[in-house]
């Protein structure tokens, strides 16, 4: 529950001239003492201005990529297009000594349209070997062969 400065206030007036003690005060208003000191000397420094509930400035996550990284790999990638995710990654670490993880660099690459879909070849599947084993082991010199195959 946030106080307003007015209601600070008050609690600040109650428990400083509180015959009973601080701590049986706070405890009567159930405030933590940390943060009655807390608002205490915010007062004591700043005034009624001081008891002001202060928005928090909203600040990125803590392990998020700064937009100006970002930037600048996105401009690496266009001076160095023959360059992949992973050679951008170095690049940048020896160059100007900024690290950024390789997936990263593929991420943000990726999310601003760099880096195409790579093309993949769609095999079928079929209900039975075309070409059957006539022996044991047979097998995987038929899976070398098919490699070799597409290795040209």
């Amino acid at each position: 529950m946030q106080l307003s400065a007015s209601e600070k206030y008050e609690i600040i007036e109650v428990v400083t001239r509180s015959e009973i003690g601080v701590k049986r005060t706070l405890d009567e208003f159930g405030i933590a003492r940390s943060t009655f000191y807390k608002w205490y000397s915010n007062y004591l420094e700043n005034g009624f201005d001081g008891l002001e509930c202060k928005r928090r400035s909203i600040h990125r996550k803590w392990n998020s990529i700064p937009e100006s990284q970002k930037d600048l790999i996105v401009e690496l990638a266009l001076d160095y297009p023959e360059l992949s995710a992973r050679e951008l990654a170095f690049k940048m670490t020896d160059e100007l000594g900024v690290y950024i993880s390789e997936s990263s660099v593929y991420r943000i690459l990726k999310q601003r349209d760099l880096i195409a879909t790579p093309n993949h070849i769609l095999i079928s599947a079929s209900n039975e070997f075309k070409n059957k084993t006539n022996f044991i082991h047979e097998m995987w010199q038929t899976d070398f062969k098919i490699l070799r195959l597409f290795a040209k």
